[in-house]
């Protein structure tokens, strides 16, 4: 797994790549996280265009992260995600909560 980290304005972006299940979770967590904590963002945009795997630890990282930005006052977005990561964030409640684009705007 490999997470890199770009930030536009007041968006931060995460780009994921690879699996992302319980043996990286906390790595990616805290990678975002950190970056976060420094605030002022609006929006976190998940690219997961290279996302090959999410388990329910993926599912975590979301909904976490949502929790952190939408304190204060921020959005989250999705993009990118291929048909099974798709499916899994749909069948998980996710784009209730997050806004989902196949490519950024």
């Amino acid at each position: 797994m490999n997470v890199t980290i770009e930030k536009c304005g007041d968006e931060l972006i995460a780009a994921l790549a690879g699996e992302i299940d319980h043996h990286n979770s906390k790595q990616i967590r805290e990678a975002i996280d950190a970056e976060l904590e420094r605030g002022g963002y609006k929006l976190l945009t998940f690219d997961l265009e290279s996302v090959s795997f999410m388990d329910s630890s993926g599912i975590g990282i979301v909904l976490g992260r949502y929790k952190v930005v939408s304190k204060g006052g921020g959005r989250l977005r999705i993009i990118n995600a291929n048909r099974r990561v798709e499916r899994i964030l749909r069948m998980a409640g996710i784009f209730s909560i997050a806004e989902y684009r196949q490519r950024r705007a």
